[in-house]
Protein backbone atom coordinates (compact mmCIF):
# COMPACT_ATOMS: atom_id res chain seq x y z
CA UNK A 1 0.00 0.00 0.00
CA UNK A 2 0.96 3.33 -0.51
CA UNK A 3 2.72 5.36 2.26
CA UNK A 4 2.38 8.88 0.48
CA UNK A 5 0.31 11.07 2.43
CA UNK A 6 -1.16 14.35 1.33
CA UNK A 7 -3.50 16.80 2.62
CA UNK A 8 -6.33 17.35 2.43
CA UNK A 9 -7.73 21.51 3.85
CA UNK A 10 -3.79 21.59 5.13
CA UNK A 11 -4.29 23.38 8.75
CA UNK A 12 -2.99 26.73 9.74
CA UNK A 13 0.29 24.77 11.18
CA UNK A 14 1.66 21.59 11.29
CA UNK A 15 5.10 19.45 11.18
CA UNK A 16 6.56 16.36 11.66
CA UNK A 17 5.17 13.22 9.25
CA UNK A 18 3.52 9.94 9.90
CA UNK A 19 5.74 9.22 12.54
CA UNK A 20 4.78 12.08 14.92
CA UNK A 21 2.97 14.75 13.51
CA UNK A 22 1.63 17.85 15.53
CA UNK A 23 -1.54 20.35 13.67
CA UNK A 24 -2.97 23.65 15.09
CA UNK A 25 -6.57 23.55 13.19
CA UNK A 26 -7.56 26.61 11.06
CA UNK A 27 -10.84 28.04 11.99
CA UNK A 28 -14.11 25.99 12.57
CA UNK A 29 -13.06 23.01 10.62
CA UNK A 30 -15.08 19.98 10.11
CA UNK A 31 -16.66 16.94 8.22
CA UNK A 32 -19.87 16.89 8.57
CA UNK A 33 -23.23 16.04 5.86
CA UNK A 34 -26.32 17.18 6.57
CA UNK A 35 -28.01 15.20 9.57
CA UNK A 36 -29.76 16.67 12.54
CA UNK A 37 -27.68 20.28 11.95
CA UNK A 38 -28.87 20.42 8.60
CA UNK A 39 -25.21 21.82 6.89
CA UNK A 40 -22.76 20.80 5.05
CA UNK A 41 -18.87 20.91 5.82
CA UNK A 42 -15.84 19.67 4.17
CA UNK A 43 -12.89 21.83 5.32
CA UNK A 44 -11.83 19.99 8.24
CA UNK A 45 -7.68 18.46 8.54
CA UNK A 46 -7.20 15.14 7.28
CA UNK A 47 -3.39 13.67 6.10
CA UNK A 48 -4.39 10.73 3.69
CA UNK A 49 -2.57 8.17 1.75
CA UNK A 50 -4.34 5.93 -0.76
CA UNK A 51 -5.85 2.33 0.06
CA UNK A 52 -7.50 -0.91 -2.27
CA UNK A 53 -9.02 -3.62 -0.68
CA UNK A 54 -8.96 -4.48 3.15
CA UNK A 55 -6.70 -2.99 5.20
CA UNK A 56 -6.33 -1.66 8.91
CA UNK A 57 -5.02 1.47 9.86
CA UNK A 58 -3.91 2.88 13.49
CA UNK A 59 -2.35 6.24 14.96
CA UNK A 60 -2.46 7.36 18.38
CA UNK A 61 -3.71 10.51 19.42
CA UNK A 62 -3.71 13.15 21.88
CA UNK A 63 -4.72 16.78 22.04
CA UNK A 64 -5.70 20.01 23.89
CA UNK A 65 -9.52 19.17 24.16
CA UNK A 66 -11.22 23.08 25.38
CA UNK A 67 -14.36 23.20 23.13
CA UNK A 68 -17.28 21.94 22.28
CA UNK A 69 -16.91 19.55 19.40
CA UNK A 70 -12.74 19.80 18.87
CA UNK A 71 -11.72 16.31 17.52
CA UNK A 72 -8.62 14.44 16.24
CA UNK A 73 -8.35 10.51 15.25
CA UNK A 74 -8.73 8.38 11.80
CA UNK A 75 -10.49 9.09 8.56
CA UNK A 76 -11.12 6.86 5.60
CA UNK A 77 -12.24 8.60 3.07
CA UNK A 78 -13.89 7.77 -0.65
CA UNK A 79 -15.22 11.44 -1.61
CA UNK A 80 -17.04 14.42 0.27
CA UNK A 81 -20.42 12.52 0.50
CA UNK A 82 -18.99 8.50 1.37
CA UNK A 83 -16.33 8.39 4.74
CA UNK A 84 -15.63 7.56 8.00
CA UNK A 85 -13.96 9.69 10.59
CA UNK A 86 -12.95 8.44 14.13
CA UNK A 87 -11.20 9.19 17.68
CA UNK A 88 -11.74 11.60 20.41
CA UNK A 89 -14.54 14.37 20.29
CA UNK A 90 -14.67 16.51 23.34
CA UNK A 91 -18.63 17.28 24.21
CA UNK A 92 -20.77 18.13 27.44
CA UNK A 93 -17.43 18.66 29.04
CA UNK A 94 -16.00 15.42 28.50
CA UNK A 95 -13.55 13.65 26.18
CA UNK A 96 -15.89 10.87 24.08
CA UNK A 97 -14.25 7.95 21.73
CA UNK A 98 -16.80 9.36 18.63
CA UNK A 99 -17.27 7.73 15.41
CA UNK A 100 -18.83 9.02 12.32
CA UNK A 101 -20.08 7.11 9.15
CA UNK A 102 -21.24 8.78 6.15
CA UNK A 103 -22.98 7.51 3.23
CA UNK A 104 -24.73 10.85 2.10
CA UNK A 105 -25.77 11.76 5.40
CA UNK A 106 -23.39 11.51 8.52
CA UNK A 107 -24.73 9.46 11.29
CA UNK A 108 -22.56 10.22 14.78
CA UNK A 109 -22.19 7.53 17.80
CA UNK A 110 -20.44 8.18 20.99
CA UNK A 111 -18.58 6.39 24.24
CA UNK A 112 -18.11 8.61 26.97
CA UNK A 113 -14.86 8.29 28.59
CA UNK A 114 -15.71 9.52 32.03
CA UNK A 115 -12.59 8.42 33.56
CA UNK A 116 -10.18 9.59 30.63
CA UNK A 117 -8.39 13.00 30.39
CA UNK A 118 -6.42 14.32 27.60
CA UNK A 119 -3.23 13.29 28.71
CA UNK A 120 -4.05 10.05 28.60
CA UNK A 121 -2.87 7.85 25.09
CA UNK A 122 -5.72 7.16 22.78
CA UNK A 123 -4.76 4.94 20.17
CA UNK A 124 -7.56 4.41 17.42
CA UNK A 125 -8.08 1.57 14.61
CA UNK A 126 -9.82 1.17 11.48
CA UNK A 127 -10.27 -2.10 9.40
CA UNK A 128 -11.64 -2.65 6.21
CA UNK A 129 -12.93 -5.92 5.11
CA UNK A 130 -14.47 -6.31 2.17
CA UNK A 131 -17.74 -4.07 2.22
CA UNK A 132 -17.36 -3.33 6.51
CA UNK A 133 -15.33 -1.22 8.19
CA UNK A 134 -14.42 -2.37 12.25
CA UNK A 135 -13.44 0.94 14.79
CA UNK A 136 -11.13 0.23 17.86
CA UNK A 137 -9.77 2.55 20.67
CA UNK A 138 -7.29 1.82 23.51
CA UNK A 139 -6.81 4.07 25.73
CA UNK A 140 -2.83 3.61 27.48
CA UNK A 141 -2.50 0.55 26.13
CA UNK A 142 -5.38 -1.21 27.29
CA UNK A 143 -6.98 -4.29 24.89
CA UNK A 144 -8.86 -2.74 21.89
CA UNK A 145 -12.33 -2.40 22.22
CA UNK A 146 -14.78 -2.42 19.36
CA UNK A 147 -16.73 0.69 19.07
CA UNK A 148 -18.29 0.21 15.57
CA UNK A 149 -19.32 -2.58 12.71
CA UNK A 150 -20.34 -0.33 10.11
CA UNK A 151 -21.33 -1.42 6.15
CA UNK A 152 -18.73 1.06 3.97
CA UNK A 153 -17.66 0.68 0.16
CA UNK A 154 -15.00 -1.61 -0.42
CA UNK A 155 -14.18 1.37 -3.21
CA UNK A 156 -10.45 2.55 -3.53
CA UNK A 157 -10.15 5.22 -0.98
CA UNK A 158 -7.64 7.33 1.26
CA UNK A 159 -6.91 6.90 5.22
CA UNK A 160 -5.18 8.97 7.82
CA UNK A 161 -5.12 11.19 10.59
CA UNK A 162 -7.87 13.86 10.97
CA UNK A 163 -8.95 16.75 13.46
CA UNK A 164 -10.90 19.20 13.66
CA UNK A 165 -12.49 22.46 15.74
CA UNK A 166 -15.82 23.23 14.44
CA UNK A 167 -16.24 25.79 17.12
CA UNK A 168 -12.95 27.45 17.02
CA UNK A 169 -9.45 27.56 15.41
CA UNK A 170 -6.29 26.45 17.43
CA UNK A 171 -7.13 23.25 18.70
CA UNK A 172 -3.55 21.11 18.65
CA UNK A 173 -3.11 18.04 18.78
CA UNK A 174 -0.64 15.01 18.26
CA UNK A 175 -0.48 12.21 16.26
CA UNK A 176 2.13 9.30 16.67
CA UNK A 177 3.12 5.80 14.91
CA UNK A 178 0.77 6.54 11.98
CA UNK A 179 0.66 3.16 10.33
CA UNK A 180 -1.12 1.48 7.36
CA UNK A 181 -0.80 -2.18 6.73
CA UNK A 182 -2.18 -5.23 5.79
CA UNK A 183 -6.01 -6.24 7.93
CA UNK A 184 -5.84 -7.64 10.67
CA UNK A 185 -7.85 -10.73 11.41
CA UNK A 186 -11.47 -10.53 11.00
CA UNK A 187 -11.94 -12.33 14.87
CA UNK A 188 -14.50 -9.87 16.42
CA UNK A 189 -14.07 -11.80 19.48
CA UNK A 190 -10.37 -12.83 21.14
Amino acid sequence: MSKNFSWLNEPAAFSGDARELKLVTSEKTDFWQDTFYRFQRDNGHAYLTPVTGDFTASVTVSGDYQELYDQAGLMLRIDQRHWIKTGIEYTDGLMHFSAVVTNGASDWSVIPLHNSSKDDEVSVRVTRHDDAVRVQFSINGAPWQLARLAPFSSADASVGLMACSPERGGFEAVFRNLDVGPAIARNLHD
